[in-house]
């Protein structure tokens, strides 16, 4: 009777065939995309565009147009408007400016790990979600990182989007404590209606508009007296949860990642793998940064935006992959994405600032 290979059922194996780590690859895939969704707060309420191929990609800016009283008889597409223009120009068709904004794909990010057999077979907990989850986060901080700080390049901006240097199309740092380096819930609450008030008066779009504070100072609004919370005042939060909905109609977030002082010479947000200058793209001298990093120092407390701000082109997607090295007796886990970030509206951008 000829000897039978005993039927063993594999862990990994997808239908009893093939790869035998195929399915523990897809679970550290799923891990890793799961924890990004779940940490990473700026790219879900900010434009994103994906491209298949290239290494740039295009968002129209359109301007605004204009209005005239109409006197009875007179051609709309010829009568002069007395400017002197030449050559003429009419009074009653308007004059809508047209450009572009380009977002540059970036070098591959890579966060990775690798774990050694007699490592995992010695651990008493299981190290690979441990390591999925820190992957994950990580990915999903630097996307955080960068996008704040391309918020902070739309605020400091001297150059609009058309080129030119009109107050109504650019941004603003916004600063209510005055001289102090530290603000109370009561000047705080002052920045959001001053930030309400400059996006009212540039006409943004009043949905999709928020504020990211640093930790210390999102509390500010929780704490026990603030306005923001008194619902004597129509506040709209909760001591209990330590959580603040809505000021001045801005939504308010929290974040460990808006930038204090200055980067080091050696920062990520410096590499010379960045291919998007986000703040001397945008500024008149061409000298007040490199890559996500400016060059002055950040005295930033919180960012304000609306939806339309900025923008992050995908060239290559969150992915995944895993290789057991037979030299190494081990496994490497990498996850990578390829992408880029850039200004779309600066008047859509605050900084809120300290002395």
């Amino acid at each position: 009777m000829a000897y039978m290979e005993p039927s063993v059922s594999r862990l990994g194996q997808k239908n009893l065939a093939g790869d035998n780590d195929a399915l523990f690859l897809k679970v550290f895939a799923g891990e890793v995309l799961q924890v990004f969704e779940e940490t990473n707060l700026m790219m879900p309420i900010t434009q994103q565009r994906s491209i298949a191929s290239g290494k740039t990609a295009q968002f129209p800016v359109v301007g605004t147009a204009s209005a005239a009283y109409h006197t009875p008889g007179e051609s709309i597409l010829t009568t002069d408007d007395g400017s002197g223009s030449s050559p003429a120009v009419s009074k009653y068709l308007s004059r809508i400016k047209h450009s572009e904004r380009t977002i540059s794909i970036d070098g591959v990010l890579v966060s990775s790990a690798f774990m050694a057999d007699i490592d995992e077979a010695k651990n008493h907990f299981d190290v690979r979600s441990a390591y999925t989850t820190q992957i994950g986060r990580e990915l999903a901080y630097h996307a955080d990182r960068a996008l704040i700080r391309t918020v902070i390049a739309g605020a400091r901006a001297d150059v609009d989007r058309f080129g030119g240097t009109d107050a109504k199309f650019l941004g603003a740092q916004v600063n209510t404590t005055g001289d102090n380096t530290t603000y109370t819930d009561a000047e705080l609450i002052e920045a959001f209606a001053e930030v309400a008030q400059k996006m009212d008066e540039a006409s943004v779009p009043s949905e999709g508009r928020y504020m990211i504070l640093n930790p210390a100072h999102y509390y500010l609004l929780t704490k026990s007296g603030s306005n923001a919370i008194n619902t004597d005042f129509g506040g709209m939060g909760s001591i209990a949860t330590g959580e603040v909905l809505q000021v001045s109609g801005i939504r308010v977030l929290k974040s460990n990642h808006i930038p204090t002082g200055t980067d080091a010479a050696g920062s990520i947000f410096k590499s010379s793998l960045i291919n998007n200058d986000v703040y001397d793209d945008h500024d008149s001298t061409g000298t007040v940064g490199a890559g996500y990093s400016a060059a002055a120092a950040y005295n930033t407390v919180g960012i304000a935006f609306q939806s339309e701000a900025v923008g992050t082109v995908k060239l290559m997607d969150l992915a995944v992959e895993s290789e057991y090295q037979m030299d190494r007796l081990g496994t490497l886990m990498l996850a990578k994405y390829a992408m880029g970030h850039g200004i779309l509206r600066e008047e859509c951008c605050f900084e809120v600032v300290t002395a």
